[in-house]
């Protein structure tokens, strides 16, 4: 029980940490979280500078994937749900989370145009348009293979945790949506530093 407690407490120390430094980034000194959010500009830069993300479009999907409410900005709930996604999330909730960064439009699909776009998006630096295209179109054709298992050309949230779960490295088949571990130590090391002490 007790060892329980301890997790709850240090949970609880987390999350008053990251909502310090929520206000820290909206520039809030009054502590308060009423009607502010990170905007899609501000959102991005911390996904750059704090976790090493690159790819503009997989970063504008992460932040899709963050505003749950579609408000276009990210308020202090939505911003310690993903972050503890990021931080301490379960298999199933990367799972989850990795599922929502790859379907866009809404429908609970992975359709072969969204697989084509975001891997054009990933590959297009590489070689020139035609050859892109053509190479792409038989990597789509691979992914839906593997992964479409009830063949209807196109990928559910279904298909995606079966395929993942028999191959853990498929989590994040279409580009990197989640913070590599060391990343996420950095921020640890930043957000919950003052846990020992000013969080009491």
């Amino acid at each position: 029980g007790s060892w329980n407690q301890i997790k709850r407490l240090v949970r609880k120390l987390e999350i008053e940490c990251l909502i310090r430094l929520f206000h820290h980034l909206v520039g809030r000194t009054d502590g308060s979280c009423d009607n502010v959010g990170l905007d899609r500009n501000t959102f991005r830069a911390i996904l750059h500078s704090m976790f090493g993300m690159t790819d503009d479009m997989l970063m504008n999907r992460v932040f899709f994937a963050f505003d749950k409410d579609n408000d276009n900005r990210i308020n202090v709930k939505e911003w310690v749900k993903g972050l503890s996604v990021f931080l301490r999330g379960t298999f199933e909730e990367k799972l989850k989370f990795c599922f929502e960064v790859y379907y866009l439009n809404g429908d609970g699909f992975i359709s072969q145009e969204e697989i084509f776009d975001i891997l054009k998006n990933s590959l297009h630096q590489q070689s020139s348009e035609e050859e892109t295209d053509e190479g792409i179109k038989e990597l789509v054709d691979i992914i839906l293979k593997k992964m479409d298992y009830d063949n209807d050309g196109k990928i559910s949230f279904a298909d995606f945790e079966k395929a993942v779960r028999e191959d853990r490295l498929l989590l994040e088949v279409f580009g990197p949506c989640l913070p590599e571990v060391k990343n996420c130590l950095d921020f640890e090391a930043l957000a919950f530093r003052n846990i020992p002490t000013s969080c009491f």
